[in-house]
């Protein structure tokens, strides 16, 4: 269990993911719904957007308050977003995950991708038995990043600070 989270509890219990898993389902699967994407390009989950839509992905913006962010319409919700969801990637308080775990199921969804920080064990094992993969605690776009070597397009080793003379 290496990369970014990997101090994260969740690696030592029975929701740990490996390195192939993760890059698995970033191969198997384009769709992702991002529920509480911001339309603010200074929040996490904008800039996750911009990055996964730069290398292929489809992003799908949920947030009941917003009309469009990136061009795209903003649903509401799960329940409201056209099919077929493949990844819900959830950047809200984990006391909203439960509810957005049964959207999930419902639409038909097969991962439910929890961001850095967002752990809901009793969330996540819902999802499992429901027959999703789950992703706690890790964000989709660094692990992309990490798997290309591209850390740098996620601003490490961007070469913007440096100790060498210009």
């Amino acid at each position: 269990m290496s990369g970014v989270g990997s101090n994260s509890s969740v690696n030592l219990g029975e929701f740990a993911t490996t390195d192939a898993e993760r890059y698995q389902i970033l191969q198997a699967y384009r769709k992702i719904a991002i529920v509480g994407l911001s339309s603010n390009p200074y929040r996490p989950s904008h800039f996750v957007a911009v990055y996964m839509r730069q290398h292929g992905y489809e992003v799908t913006p949920v947030n009941p308050r917003e009309q469009e962010i990136l061009g795209r319409k903003s649903y509401p919700s799960l329940k409201e977003v056209p099919p077929p969801v493949e990844i819900v990637d959830i950047f809200r308080d984990p006391a909203a995950i439960p509810g957005i775990v049964e959207e999930a199921i419902e639409c038909g969804a097969k991962v439910i991708w929890m961001q850095l920080g967002l752990i809901h064990e009793g969330a996540a094992r819902r999802a499992k038995d429901a027959g999703l993969q789950v992703v706690m605690d890790r964000c989709i776009k660094i692990e992309h990043a990490r798997f290309r070597g591209g850390l740098n397009q996620l601003g490490l080793n961007g070469g913007l600070l440096s100790s060498r003379p210009r």
